[in-house]
């Protein structure tokens, strides 16, 4: 038996899942009334990620990492990073992403394997002043090798 899905049927639920992520009700309560979330700021907050988490981001994880990216992309919002596409290396940037993501909530991360065996690539893009951030505290990640 062959299964049709149309994308419309697929589009409407990643919509309706999209806007709810995009704003909130004013008080917490369901009102009705959906009210865009407030911007955080730019800035890390370590005090997100414990003592053992921090060491581990901070001091394992990120020279690790650095060590391994092949290349950088500037994107207009952002930048991106070329990685191994093995899956201790894709381990690894997934548990950095999610802790990358608590101290840093304004970004949106992503994360992308390439097809036939391509590279693993790492995008840390946002909202305007999102690439100037990573600019100035993650220079060490763009800078080319």
């Amino acid at each position: 038996m062959k299964v049709v899905v149309f994308a419309s049927t697929l589009l409407i639920p990643v919509l309706v899942l999209s806007l709810g992520t995009a704003f909130s009700a004013d008080d917490g309560q369901p009102s009705g009334k959906l009210q865009p979330r407030k911007a955080s700021p730019f800035y890390c907050n370590v005090q997100a990620l414990n003592p053992a988490e921090r060491k581990r981001h901070f001091d394992e994880l990120g020279p690790k990492l650095r060590g391994l990216r092949k290349s950088v992309r500037e994107l207009e919002n952002g930048y991106e990073f070329e990685f191994p596409s093995d899956a201790a290396v894709y381990q690894m940037v997934s548990e950095w992403a999610i802790q990358e993501h608590r101290c840093c909530p304004f970004f949106d991360i992503s994360l992308r394997l390439g097809s036939e065996g391509g590279p693993l690539w790492l995008s840390l893009t946002g909202r305007p002043g999102t690439k100037d951030f990573i600019k100035l505290d993650g220079a060490s990640w763009i800078k080319q090798q």
